[in-house]
């Protein structure tokens, strides 16, 4: 498996370079097999290197990424993209610039940690 890498465009933007193709299949995503690569995640505190915000990988992660009604709905190359994104989420996470913050609104939201 190589590495992932975070290159700069011209603008300065940080792009994310996954570099292995683990989840194969464009019309039916194993959402399973994603959701058990990304327990690897689990517990790992990572920081935004613009905000220098540390956000904790929380045991609801996995379930969120494969299992949110986005996930569900999408099928061939954007659902593979999503799959294999999961192998950047360090990356991912550390290179977010532009901070959006909206509240979670949802009842579903109502049990969750201050901030989570």
């Amino acid at each position: 498996m190589s590495e992932v890498k975070v290159v700069r465009d011209e603008q300065g933007n940080a792009i994310v370079i996954i570099p292995d193709i683990i989840f194969w299949n464009k019309q039916d995503i194993d959402w399973d097999a994603v959701k058990e690569y990304l327990k690897k995640y689990l517990g790992e505190i990572i920081e935004n290197k613009q905000t220098k915000e540390k956000i904790e990988i929380g045991t609801k992660f996995a379930d969120e990424y494969t299992g949110s009604k986005y996930s569900e709905h999408i099928r061939g190359a954007r659902a593979k993209a999503k799959a294999n994104a999961a192998q950047g989420i360090r990356e991912l996470v550390e290179s977010a610039a532009n901070k959006i913050h909206s509240e979670n609104k949802k009842s579903k939201h109502k049990k969750d940690a201050k901030g989570g």
